[in-house]
């Protein structure tokens, strides 16, 4: 999802952009910001333009051409892209959009989204909503709308292109294999409305079709179940270390010791034994389907 679609107002000589604040407690980005804005404020006087004429010539205010200057605010592609061509900075502005898109989110975001970009194999188990991989933009942000206290609309959005673009993960080549359970509940709970849900249920489907992708399901009627201590999680890199958490094991810590991970990857086995097949599970929720 583009922040564009927050309803952002550009080009009246004032206006702001909500969603791209930078917290002042994450170092890295910080420090990327910060260059990036003395770059762009350097380009903008050898050019010879105040800031209020240089935000009209590329549709933003002037208010947010100091943020941006002054490291306050991450700045969004196209205004690197505008700023490049209206200064004549031949591409140098520009190419720091790579740098900038690693610190538009959250840094606990972008530490998951490393692991998860390093990772081999992924088993997850979720019990009270989808997994974040598997969650469509629409799902997500009914997610944080919920949460409590309440989010401001800008955080809500960030969270949101954060959790979607961590989904790069099915991308990747060569392609990781992830291996997901979720309880049966989180299919039936129409969280954000009947077609968000459909809508889930969908992409679901499709994404359950991919090879490296299984998905299965967890019926309420199961008499036995591995998985009541909550959700868990392992992740395995390709030098043979591996890391993984869940709620009722090691106080919910992250863990990478090989006798904590075994006891781990024994639970997860339990619980995608204890589950549909994963062709069984694509039947159920198409079935689902079919009733929503």
């Amino acid at each position: 999802m583009s922040m564009d679609e927050a309803g952002t107002e550009r080009g009246d000589g004032g206006a702001d952009e909500p969603g791209w604040d930078i917290d002042p407690d994450d170092e890295s980005g910080v420090a990327v910001v910060a260059a990036v804005g003395r770059q762009v404020k350097a380009w903008r006087e050898a050019a010879g333009m105040r800031a209020g004429e240089f935000g009209a010539a590329i549709g933003y205010g002037e208010d947010l051409v100091y943020k941006v200057e002054g490291g306050r605010r991450i700045p969004r592609p196209e205004f690197l892209d505008r700023a490049d061509e209206v200064l004549g900075a031949g591409g140098k502005l520009a190419m720091m959009k790579g740098d900038v898109a690693e610190v538009r989110y959250p840094k606990k975001v972008r530490d998951l989204a490393k692991l998860e970009g390093r990772a081999v194999e992924l088993l997850a188990y979720g019990d009270h909503n989808l997994h974040g991989l598997l969650q469509t933009a629409e799902y997500a942000r009914a997610l944080f709308e919920m949460r409590l206290p309440p989010y401001e609309p800008h955080e809500v959005e960030q969270a949101v292109a954060g959790r979607v673009a961590r989904q790069a993960i099915f991308e990747r080549a060569p392609a990781p294999t992830l291996s997901f359970v979720q309880e049966e509940a989180t299919l039936r709970r129409p969280l954000g409305g009947t077609m968000v849900m459909r809508r889930q249920l969908e992409h679901l489907l499709s994404v359950g079709q991919l090879r490296n992708v299984a998905i299965q399901v967890m019926p309420i009627a199961r008499e036995e179940h591995a998985g009541m201590q909550g959700e868990t999680q392992v992740l395995k890199f390709k030098d043979g270390t591996a890391m993984g958490r869940s709620e009722g094991a090691f106080n919910g810590r992250a863990v990478s010791d090989p006798k904590q991970l075994r006891i781990l990857e024994l639970r997860c086995g339990m619980i995608r034994a204890q589950a549909l097949t994963p062709r069984e599970s694509l039947a159920f929720i198409e079935q689902l389907l079919g009733e929503t």
